[in-house]
């Protein structure tokens, strides 16, 4: 075979002269910091993304003529409606389920009756025109149709204070005191922004919220694991740690006493252990996911188990952390680590293919345009992802917090979940990329491609009583998409479907007014129904889940003994890392 080998001089082809990897460098970072630029006037979207989309949308226009011809004819049609509606000859149009801009009494008055008309009549002509063209991509559609949307919502009449009668009236009532006090508003939330600090005398960490008695038990570079003093004579064997999502701080279940979860499990008897992660800085920019899950979860295990003995561990996880504790324990059942008792997952996404309408926000264009973003920073900041968040609902946390703040002058009462929202976290630049693109983009986990180890880990493989928690108005996790765990594992599965979002949903006090749950228990390896089908034959209950978990927790445990020691303390609850800003 020898004569068959191509000496290298008788290669007559040049090669080619790499460029400079100097070059290369400087070009990509002058990208990236034209980039961030760019970021600040698109809200953090890729302007891209969008171009292509709304590229898609008008090529298939175009070349559909006569259904864009259709869209003329409609527009004719409303103009003529509204003309009916004017001379008081056809009912009015209700306002869409959940749309408060214009429900104050005022607005029904002539002649702004006929605005709202006229707004309603032109939104129905926009999302016609939307869902127009056939054979678009279905993830520009949905992009063409936010970006709709959000300009709908901006040029709103409610926006504007001489269109909108509560402005003109509170303006004229108080000679425009309501101006002076919103501008006031306006600056102290541009301070805060800035990264001004703010202090909220109603809601102090450790006093007010956050407060339930306990000590920092253990301690590592990327969590404090939290062990609350017991308050009953005997607690049920198994210890419950709660893993928060890293997007949050965790005292959203430790709210005020009287809606905190981990202070209400406390008093059910329960030895009760969280985790408290770390706010990261730049340092922690190349911090991978799968170090919360080792450095994190399996830690926290071990610090447990050290404190309480051999005892198996009721784990339960929220919304991000609820993700990861599903990974951790689909890793310990492949390694035969028998150390959990159950399983409890809150709004926590297994399956990412009905992810909502977060998945605007996560194509393969707009993570590069994120990773850009956080290139030079290190990590994604508070304000940069809860503008995501606010866009989603944009009606709600952005106009008409507008309206209320800046022109009519006026802060809502504050409430302990408000002082947490504002109290943000910042993400490690590797991990929320990893999360990102492993779990929403490519939905490693359920179609089995996700890795610990470097081996595969299965959902299937978990061989634990579940219950899993879905509330119906989460934008963040849908419930149809948390439900979709069924189709992932066999095993005896407990589904809840509470009133709610996905913050008030699981903060669901027994007591709290109109709150309801449905709740059904899937046996091992019995019949699966439909999302739709189980709501359906799911009668509602009123009161708080809650109550049933704590059932089912009851179930999952064996004889009460009496509380164990507590752990060497390093600080007292809450610690010291839910205090970094």
């Amino acid at each position: 075979m020898a004569h068959n080998v191509v000496p290298i001089r008788a290669v007559k082809a040049r090669p080619a002269v790499p460029e400079p990897a100097s070059r290369r460098t400087s070009a990509a970072d002058l990208d990236r910091l034209l980039h961030a630029w760019q970021s600040r006037f698109t809200a953090g979207q890729s302007p891209s993304t969008a171009s292509l989309a709304f590229l898609d949308w008008a090529a298939h226009a175009l070349n559909a003529p006569f259904q864009t011809a259709e869209l003329g004819r409609d527009a004719v049609e409303h103009w003529q409606r509204l003309a009916r509606i004017t001379l008081g000859a056809e009912a009015m149009l209700p306002l869409p389920d959940g749309d408060n801009r214009f429900a104050d009494p005022a607005w029904s008055q002539h002649p702004y009756k006929l605005v709202v008309q006229a707004v309603l009549l032109g939104e129905q002509w926009c999302e016609a025109m939307v869902q127009g063209p056939r054979g678009i991509d279905p993830g520009n559609r949905r992009i063409v149709g936010f970006n709709t949307r959000q300009f709908l919502d901006m040029i709103s009449p409610s926006n504007w204070p001489w269109f909108n009668p509560e402005v003109t009236a509170a303006t004229r009532d108080t000679a425009g005191r309501n101006l002076v006090a919103g501008f006031g508003n306006f600056l102290r939330d541009q301070a805060a922004a800035r990264g001004a600090p703010q202090e909220d005398a109603h809601f102090r960490l450790g006093i007010e919220v956050a407060a339930t008695p306990g000590k920092v038990v253990f301690r590592n570079a990327l969590m404090e694991l939290i062990q609350y003093a017991p308050t009953t004579p005997t607690v049920g064997a198994e210890p419950v740690l709660i893993v928060p999502a890293w997007i949050m701080k965790y005292y959203i279940l430790d709210l005020s006493p009287g809606n905190s979860m981990i202070r209400w499990l406390v008093g059910q008897g329960r030895t009760v252990f969280v985790i408290s992660w770390r706010n990261p800085d730049a340092s922690m920019r190349d911090t991978a996911l799968d170090e919360y899950r080792s450095q994190g979860i399996m830690k926290a295990i071990d610090a447990v188990q050290r404190i309480c003995g051999d005892t198996k561990i009721h784990a339960t996880g929220y919304c991000l952390g609820g993700t990861l504790l599903t990974i951790a324990a689909a890793a310990m059942a492949r390694e035969g680590d028998g150390r959990l008792a159950s399983l409890s997952l809150l709004a926590a996404q297994t399956d990412f293919t009905e992810a909502g309408d977060l998945q605007l926000f996560i194509t393969e264009d707009q993570l590069d345009f994120l990773g850009d973003i956080m290139h030079s920073q290190g990590t994604l900041s508070p304000q940069q992802m809860g503008g995501a968040f606010q866009m989603l609902r944009s009606n709600d946390l952005v106009w008409s917090r507008g309206i209320r703040d800046y022109l009519l002058g006026e802060r809502e009462i504050p409430s302990d979940l408000m002082a947490w929202n504002a109290d943000g976290t910042r993400l490690p630049a590797r991990m929320h990329m990893e999360y990102l693109r492993g779990l929403f983009l490519h939905n490693d986990l359920a179609e089995g491609r996700f890795r610990v180890d470097e081996q595969p880990v299965a959902v299937g493989d978990i061989r634990l009583p579940m219950f899993a928690v879905g509330t119906e108005r989460d934008h963040i996790a849908p419930w149809r998409s948390v439900f979709k765990l069924h189709l992932l594992n066999d095993g005896a599965l407990t589904f809840v479907l509470t009133s709610g979002g996905h913050n008030a949903g699981i903060v669901s006090e027994p007591g709290h007014p109109r709150r309801s749950f449905r709740i059904r228990l899937r046996a091992h390896e019995g019949r699966t129904l439909g999302p739709d089908q189980w709501r359906a034959e799911t009668a509602p209950q009123e009161g708080s889940w809650w109550l049933a978990w704590a059932e089912w927790l009851d179930a999952q445990s064996g004889p009460r003994i009496a509380p164990p020691a507590m752990g060497a303390a390093l600080a007292d609850a809450p610690g010291g890392y839910v205090r970094e800003h």
